[in-house]
């Protein structure tokens, strides 16, 4: 299997079972992560060097304008898209196999998670996994210590408030805060 396959694999929301080939990719990619997340985090890198290293960690190339402060985790980096004018800040953490979509002009505070697989609930197959993709519009506002689940629309303008837990989808324009995220305002156009 190559990473396109599993890509497509992923994409395609299937369960992950605990003795597939599927997870033997999981487990490839991951000791990939590790190694250049290692270099992204232990040791200083000017922006453009850490713009390398994100392309290099996402298997795409990462536009100019992106921005990161380490350090950063990925579990396996490979599902990661980001578009122009992104800035994610220090301590972010990724679970990107179901796949991170980051539109323009996004900001992504302190110590935000990302989490897009779920377990099986069954005890007897809690082992299996099911991806499911986090999208994140245009011109979102993630702050920190936010953790948003796997499945998660986040609609262009958005704004979570720190410290929230993102469980349902959130439309545009509107602020969410809290555990579990509600609406607490509608930003003016």
């Amino acid at each position: 299997m190559d990473v396109k396959e599993f890509l497509e694999y992923m994409e395609s929301g299937q369960k992950v079972e605990s003795d597939s080939e599927i997870l033997g990719m999981f487990h490839k990619l991951a000791q990939e992560a590790i190694q250049i997340t290692m270099e992204i985090n232990n040791k200083y890198h000017t922006p453009e060097e850490l713009i390398k290293l994100f392309s290099k960690l996402t298997g795409v190339d990462v536009d100019p304008s992106f921005r990161l402060f380490p350090p950063f985790y990925t579990d396996c980096g490979k599902n990661i898209r980001v578009g122009k004018n992104v800035f994610i800040n220090a301590c972010c953490k990724f679970q990107d196999q179901g796949g991170i979509r980051i539109g323009n002009n996004c900001l992504i505070g302190h110590n935000v998670t990302l989490a897009t697989i779920n377990h099986d609930f069954n005890p007897a197959n809690r082992a299996a996994m099911y991806p499911e993709p986090i999208k994140i519009g245009n011109n979102v506002w993630i702050g920190s210590d936010v953790t948003v689940l796997a499945g998660i629309t986040i609609e262009d303008g958005a704004i979570i408030g720190a410290g929230s837990v993102v469980t349902k989808d959130v439309p545009a324009n509107t602020i969410v805060a809290g555990n579990p995220a509600r609406k607490i305002n509608t930003l003016k156009e």
